[in-house]
């Protein structure tokens, strides 16, 4: 299913994207911090390698990484890379209503068979002012099912990322918080790297430090921290050399 910028959909949604710039809608300054963080990813990768999986987490809900996730499948597309942006947080999903697609099937229904990949896969797509159509692949969470860590673990989702590593050269995870349920640390052997966000005046420090120690103790590759909702001045929890004003992330590799 195609969404192009402009189409009727919910007011929640609606007020989300006014709320939360998201591809297109973005403002250049947010636009310009994204691609920054889409060329400090792309430096974290061998170039033999032929395809990247990144996973996004945070510690807790409602830091930005659902709309991280969505800005960074959009920027790498805008670059011309092939991208699939797989929703991983099967407890509280939101992609299928910020992005205007269908709620199923997803990946739920593709993992207990019930549905092929070419049947989960839909496609999103938006219009830039300039009038340029950027698309990228899209699995939405399907039918919320009752073990989703179960489901991140699985040989079929190991089977899933080994079919879909043909065919795109970056799938982006999006993951639930690593201090609220476990998924995040399970799915952490099917990626390449993580990425942590964080939102400035809402990170607490200790659950930062819980969850790089939960991680560390599964030997999670960290990619790097996105600090989003930063203001020029800068927040009292990061400031220093890797901090970019107006933009919204904090990246360190």
């Amino acid at each position: 299913m195609s969404n192009k910028k402009g189409n009727t959909i919910s007011a929640e949604s609606a007020k989300n994207e006014r709320a939360h710039m998201i591809a297109s809608n973005m403002n250049f300054a947010a636009s310009e911090a994204y691609k920054t963080l889409r060329t400090n990813l792309m430096f974290s990768f061998s170039d033999t390698e032929r395809c990247h999986i990144i996973g996004m987490t945070s510690p807790f809900r409602g830091e930005g990484k659902t709309l991280t996730s969505i800005n960074l499948a959009f920027t790498m597309a805008e670059a011309g890379k092939k991208v699939l942006l797989i929703e991983g947080d099967m407890r509280l999903p939101t992609l299928a209503t910020r992005l205007g697609l269908k709620t199923s099937p997803g990946l739920s229904n593709l993992m207990v068979g019930m549905n092929s990949a070419k049947e989960a896969v839909q496609t999103y797509e938006t219009k830039r002012d300039d009038g340029k159509v950027i698309r990228f692949g899209v699995i939405v969470s399907g039918d919320i099912p009752p073990n989703p860590s179960e489901i991140l673990g699985s040989k079929r989702m190991q089977s899933l990322l080994n079919v879909v590593k043909d065919m795109y050269e970056y799938v982006i995870i999006d993951l639930p918080p690593v201090t609220m349920v476990t998924d995040a640390l399970v799915a952490s052997k099917i990626v390449d790297g993580l990425v942590v966000v964080v939102r400035s005046k809402k990170a607490v420090r200790g659950a930062l430090e819980d969850t790089m120690r939960q991680l560390k103790l599964v030997d999670a590759r960290i990619l790097g921290f996105v600090f989003n909702g930063a203001s020029e001045s800068g927040g009292s929890y990061y400031k220093g050399k890797n901090y970019y004003k107006k933009n919204y992330y904090y990246y360190k590799k």
